[in-house]
């Protein structure tokens, strides 16, 4: 029924559609935030979905904010650092990846990290709750060294800031109406929100973007938002570019609260 009604409302075209270049497929990622049950279910339905489509150079695009509030957020750099490694996969910086970063050496955003999903990222490595509660916010900056490999901070370092694709352009949360795209700051396209949420005029291209909570795939003209909420509602969304048209992929976890039973669901545009 959902599905039904989501074809039901999608506008028709009214001119030639944003397209990918030819022979490419992408499949973008919204935010994952710990949630790495939810990432390994929807990375099966992906290569399952590209292996049953036909032959394409095929790009994976990971929108940012792997980290944070979930409860995997070290299994999910994992798994995303492996996938890179036997796919052609791309990774665009999030907030949560900066402040993560940033607290190594600077206690004000150690401080504001942990209010922000930090704690549960620092517990998904080997830590006891029992010694993460009893350490001064100084004492778990310097463990943070010794917890997460150079490894994962090298990886996480090296994501990028925008990745265009034809009609398309890739960034974590948004870009600034007022520039061009060529002319973006970083600290727009990790944390931007209203200022590019709330603008009604065209952009260069259509935004696929993540950072702002949307029960459902939020699609405009111009934008199309695919943070569904992994660690809120249990969505995990992932936009299937090919050509003109548009499709979806979601892990949705039921029930359970990290427990449940995960269905994947497919819905849009047959290429």
């Amino acid at each position: 029924m959902l599905k039904s009604l989501r074809t039901l409302l999608r506008k028709a075209p009214a001119g030639p559609r944003p397209a990918v270049p030819h022979g490419t497929r992408f499949y973008a990622i919204g935010d994952v935030h710990g949630c790495d049950r939810l990432f390994d279910a929807l990375i099966k339905a992906i290569e399952e979905d590209d292996t049953a489509s036909r032959k394409a150079d095929t790009t994976m695009v990971l929108l940012g904010d792997l980290v944070d509030r979930g409860p995997g957020s070290a299994q999910v750099i994992a798994r995303a650092r492996e996938w890179g490694k036997q796919r052609k996969v791309r990774y665009l910086a999030g907030n949560h990846e900066e402040m993560f970063l940033e607290s190594f050496h600077d206690l004000g955003v150690l401080r504001h990290f942990l209010k922000h999903g930090g704690r549960e990222t620092i517990l998904s490595y080997p830590i006891k709750k029992s010694e993460y509660n009893k350490l001064e916010l100084n004492e778990l900056q310097d463990r943070l060294h010794d917890l997460v490999p150079q490894e994962d901070r090298d990886f996480l370092a090296g994501f990028e800031e925008m990745i265009l694709a034809g009609d398309y352009a890739f960034v974590h949360a948004g870009i600034d109406p007022r520039r061009a795209l060529d002319d973006q700051s970083r600290k727009d396209l990790l944390w931007i929100r209203e200022r590019f949420l709330m603008h009604d005029a065209p952009f260069e291209k259509v935004i696929v973007h993540g950072h702002t909570i949307f029960e459902d795939v939020d699609a405009q003209d111009d934008r199309i938002g695919i943070d569904t909420g992994a660690f809120r509602y249990g969505r995990l969304t992932a936009l299937v570019l090919e050509g003109e048209t548009r499709r979806y992929i979601q892990a949705i976890e039921r029930s359970g609260k990290g427990k449940g039973a995960i269905e994947i669901e497919k819905w849009g545009d047959t290429p």
